[in-house]
């Protein structure tokens, strides 16, 4: 996910005219640390096991909880920050959050620690920031990224907030009336940022030809305004259609897309990672958290309001040029639930792995890129922490 945030900060500056430095602090030296709350309360109020939380990581977990995202905060990060409550404290200098954790509002003896990925870490990928830093004990580490450092730098994803990827080819529906990224013409352009195994897939799959993929996108909507929808071009189903309808006056109506999940790519875009000696050495702590960030997903996306002012205020506070306000946030988690992006698995619970699933990532990704041979979905993956129960 980590490339292509970049392309939506890089969009809405274009769109708005900014300058402002994308690469988090500059001064390197100087940090101004802030103590803050919600406005009302810490969200999720209505979920379950409010008192039996209280204080139930305490004996079993680190303080803080240190977890790594792979983006400024943004929507999709919500079961994160539903977890942050009261009494909070920000350090704009090193993009990083701090407070209480909490389940469904109460307190569970420990802190959170969420840090902010992209430019606030050089868009390093998250997998090699936890190897880099050993402080850190979660990432957002997707499946492909996962198997594509399996060999040198490990990670076990324990939990999947996300569902289903938000990654899309998306096109004018006027210009091209067709449902899926197969049915556009076979001479039609496709805006990316390559190379990418996905797109390696897709030609594979025989979705898409090699001569349609332009990997100059950089990010910016000026192509595909100028062009007036002549090409396809990749983006965010839970960002790009909001930005092209209500934020890019000079295009300003709905575009098409379609997920490149439901085109066979089905990666899990953002579950949390760790070391396998991390997520080994803190096991009793993970049977804990586990269903409290299943549960907070679950709350999150029933009441986001709260959660989303936090999300705003930090993206405000953090300024690294990525622009985001209530009214994109409140659509997001809109647009994730109608879409399936947050969700339950092919049963009735939310944020565990199908295993099945992950072994066709491995196996596609070793069709597209020879990279993957001798993994299982075991080596990448655990539902031990799962707790079955939880689903919207």
């Amino acid at each position: 996910m980590r490339r292509s945030r970049w392309f939506q900060l890089l969009a809405a500056l274009f769109a708005l005219g900014l300058v402002a430095a994308a690469c988090g602090d500059d001064d390197g030296d100087t940090a101004t640390t802030t103590t803050a709350a919600p406005d009302e309360g810490d969200g999720g109020d209505e979920g379950d096991g409010g008192e039996e939380a209280s204080g139930v990581l305490a004996d079993v977990c680190p303080s803080p909880i240190i977890i790594q995202t792979d983006w400024n905060p943004e929507a999709e990060h919500g079961a994160l920050y539903e977890m942050v409550g009261d009494g909070y404290e920000v350090d704009t200098g090193a993009k990083i959050v701090t407070g209480p954790l909490v389940a469904a509002g109460e307190p569970t003896g420990v802190d959170i620690q969420i840090r902010v990925g992209g430019p606030a870490i050089g868009f390093q990928q998250v997998t090699a920031q936890m190897y880099q830093d050993q402080d850190i004990h979660l990432g957002y580490v997707s499946t492909d990224e996962a198997i594509q450092n399996a060999g040198d730098l490990p990670t076990v994803a324990i939990v999947a907030p996300l569902e289903i990827n938000p990654q899309i080819i998306m096109w004018d529906p006027d210009t091209f009336p067709v449902d899926t990224i197969a049915d556009l013409p076979s001479d039609t352009t496709i805006n990316v940022f390559g190379p990418a195994v996905y797109l390696d897939y897709l030609v594979g799959a025989g979705i898409i030809l090699e001569s349609q993929i332009d990997g100059s996108y950089d990010g910016t909507p000026a192509r595909f305004i100028t062009e007036a929808g002549a090409i396809a071009q990749q983006g965010f189903a839970s960002a790009e259609p909001y930005n092209y309808e209500n934020v890019f006056e000079e295009w300003g109506r709905p575009v098409a897309f379609q997920l490149i999940h439901d085109a066979g790519w089905v990666a899990y875009a953002a579950p949390l990672a760790g070391r396998p000696d991390v997520i080994a050495d803190n096991a009793a702590c993970w049977e804990a958290f586990v269903p409290i960030v299943q549960q907070s997903q679950v709350d999150y996306a029933n009441d986001p309001a709260a959660t989303n002012e936090l999300i705003v205020e930090l993206v405000e506070a953090y300024d690294t040029g990525w622009v985001y306000d209530a009214g994109i946030a409140e659509w997001s988690v809109g647009q994730q639930l109608d879409l399936g992006l947050v969700g339950n698995g092919p049963d009735s619970t939310l944020g565990n792995f199908d295993l099945e699933r992950i072994q066709k990532v491995i196996d596609d990704y070793i069709e597209a890129a020879g990279v993957g041979e001798g993994l299982t979905p075991e080596d990448l993956v655990t539902n031990e922490y799962i707790d079955d129960s939880i689903g919207l």
